[in-house]
């Protein structure tokens, strides 16, 4: 039996943070540790480009437009839904992710999510360099893994295309 697992290697990587202006306070350190984290992985600085959307709702698009460009190897999804007193919180945060995972799928490019949703700015705030770490890092990090792990997994093994 093969077992693969990857690291998170940024050599030679060219990756799309796409992030949300909405809550501010919260995304832009999410951004932050995300570019930080792939530096410090080794992704050169001019291969990373960041794309900033209005809010949420606008990140599905953005990742698909930006993967339909065949320049990214992965695309860094960060952002932040906060549950208010409506109903909009469960749609926003629901469709905004079934549609990065449809963009994943699609375009078979990891769409790592570092979108918070909590029921409170508070929690929003330990988990964008608070208490609980920055899921920008985490969501960073995890994009270099699953690059590294495919390209372990499927180096020279044609996957996906016909052997015919």
């Amino acid at each position: 039996m093969a077992e693969f697992t990857g690291e998170p290697r940024g050599e030679g990587r060219r990756i799309v943070v796409v992030a949300s202006r909405f809550n501010e306070s919260i995304t832009v350190p999410l951004a932050e540790g995300a570019v930080t984290t792939l530096v410090g992985k080794g992704v050169a600085f001019d291969d990373i480009d960041v794309l900033w959307v209005p809010g949420a709702w606008e990140l599905p698009v953005a990742v698909r437009r930006a993967l339909s460009s065949g320049k990214y190897d992965a695309a860094v999804v960060v952002g932040a839904v906060i549950r208010g007193g409506t109903p909009h919180f469960e749609f926003v945060a629901g469709e905004t992710s079934r549609g990065l995972m449809e963009a994943s799928r699609d375009f078979e490019v990891p769409v790592t999510l570092g979108l918070l949703t909590t029921d409170t700015i508070e929690q929003a705030e330990e988990r964008a360099g608070g208490a609980h770490g920055n899921k920008g890092i985490d969501a960073a990090l995890a994009a270099l893994e699953v690059l590294d792990v495919f390209d372990r997994a499927f180096a020279g093994d044609n996957f996906g295309e016909d052997d015919a």
